[in-house]
């Protein structure tokens, strides 16, 4: 078993959980050029997606209907010259960074997704994933439309415009398309004329707004607000329409509902230390889960430490409640390239040891408590305790930050069947032997709610229990 675990190993970048994507959005009434900002705001949400990003641009003094797109695959500054900004001219506009969870990695699949249609444009960008999406296509296919696609995206943006020639607004028609879609998902749409932020009603995905000046942004994370200068005003509610334009804001409420389920990997990982999310912060959630994991799993160690970099809250965490000083025992080279685009496994091998190399001074001769944000396959945990013990670490007691995985996730986090995830088929003790390290605790189910104070949460990759009936395949 040890063997062919160790055989099946990958590099530590293609072990590590995704999300889909971040989206942004701005409204500046007063003329002033968006996209410089769109790509600050994208910059800073580039940890929710690296394979492709894009912006759509629109002016909404000029002819109605005319709407500037670039996309391309890579970072957003691999994407975005000064003089690519410089022709994509408008007040008003969308960006999006992606990581596919669905759907081929390809400038196909890359977004904004502009749509013309009989009643006008819009351009879209979504973060999430859709369960009905099969659903929703063949209904669409049943009203005569000629549709090959499955994306998520493209889906909700064809039902948009169906809505559409049908009703007053596209706000009207948003409403509509959205009381059929069923899943996760946080949505900017640009019309020519107007800026919409869409959340799903259990707010699994997050979506807030900020102000600068007279500007209005939407994203997916209150990083990104700082980014552009601007200040944050508040999370769009779970279920609300949220409308932009020049005669101010407009919300529509109608689609909100009691039951709420906030993805709790948003502040186990995926948002950024910086970010408040449904006012949580996600810094002093992950202090918590530390604290929590210190106090239900205890380690007599010499030195507490995290992985980079979702880790380290954590471990600030557990050493803030064991006592145990907290150090640092890896150094991250911020400007090495993302490792899985190296063509053979030992290529990718170099790629890692480049981007993470082991701290010897701090680690030689102590017995380490290692804090990271989770275990998916074991590949990346097991690798990092080799180097660790290498440099001459003694003991190794991993400490991990959520619970278990157990189960698959439907809206839009890459966590993979359940014949993929190790918990599933090993037990606790079988998975402290399979990475190498001499003692394991994982966080419990039961303390999640504590790290965000009480926020009604979606945890069914740890124990099962779906927000929504979940379609049979």
């Amino acid at each position: 078993m040890k063997e062919s675990f160790h055989r099946s190993a990958a590099s530590i970048e293609e072990s590590r959980i995704k999300e889909a994507c971040g989206v942004f959005g701005i409204f500046n009434p007063d003329g002033e050029e968006a996209a410089g900002s769109i790509y600050y705001g994208l910059a800073s949400l580039q940890h929710r997606g690296q394979e492709s990003c894009g912006i759509a641009i629109c002016d909404t003094k000029g002819p109605k209907g005319n709407m500037n797109v670039r996309k391309g695959m890579g970072l957003v500054h691999e994407v975005f010259s000064e003089a690519a900004l410089k022709e994509l001219k408008g007040n008003l506009g969308v960006g999006h960074v992606r990581y596919s969870t669905t759907g081929e990695s390809n400038l196909n699949n890359a977004q904004p997704l502009v749509l013309n249609y009989i009643k006008g444009t819009l351009a879209l960008a979504h973060n999430g994933n859709l369960i009905n999406t099969e659903e929703l296509r063949k209904e669409l296919v049943r009203t005569g439309a000629i549709f090959q696609t499955t994306a998520d995206s493209e889906v909700i943006a064809y039902h948009i415009a169906r809505a559409r020639v049908y009703t007053s607004s596209v706000e009207e028609a948003i409403q509509k398309a959205a009381a059929k879609i069923k899943g996760a998902y946080g949505l900017v749409i640009a019309s020519p004329r107007k800026l919409i932020g869409v959340r799903d009603p259990f707010g699994l995905k997050p979506l807030c707004l900020g102000r600068r000046g007279s500007s209005y942004i939407i994203a997916s994370e209150s990083c990104a607000l700082h980014a552009v200068g601007a200040e944050f005003v508040r999370d769009i509610l779970p279920g609300e329409i949220l409308t932009i334009s020049q005669r101010g804001i407009t919300s529509n409420l109608q689609l909100c509902q009691k039951k709420q389920a906030h993805c709790i990997f948003e502040y186990i990982y995926f948002a950024r230390l910086d970010s408040t999310l449904d006012g949580i912060s996600v810094y002093e959630s992950r202090l918590k889960a530390g604290a929590a994991l210190a106090k239900a799993y205890p380690a007599d160690a010499d030195l507490v430490t995290g992985v980079p970099d979702s880790g380290l809250a954590a471990a600030q965490g557990f050493a803030g409640e064991s006592g145990i000083p907290f150090g640092l025992a890896f150094h991250k080279n911020s400007y090495v390239g993302r490792t899985f685009i190296k063509p053979t496994q030992e290529e990718r091998k170099s790629g890692v040891r480049l981007k993470l190399s082991i701290l010897e001074a701090a680690v030689k001769g102590k017995n380490l408590v290692l804090v990271d944000d989770s275990i998916v396959r074991g590949t990346t945990i097991a690798n990092l305790i080799r180097l660790l013990k290498q440099a001459g670490a003694g003991k190794v007691h991993v400490r991990i930050s959520s619970p278990p995985f157990l189960h698959p996730c439907y809206f839009g986090t890459d966590i993979p069947s359940n014949q993929q995830l190790l918990a599933a088929s090993h037990s606790v003790e079988e998975i402290r032997r399979l990475i190498g390290a001499d003692s394991l605790g994982y966080m419990r189910v039961e303390d999640l709610d504590s790290t965000v104070n009480g926020l009604p949460l979606c945890k069914a990759c740890f124990d099962n229990h779906y927000p929504m009936e979940i379609p049979q395949t």
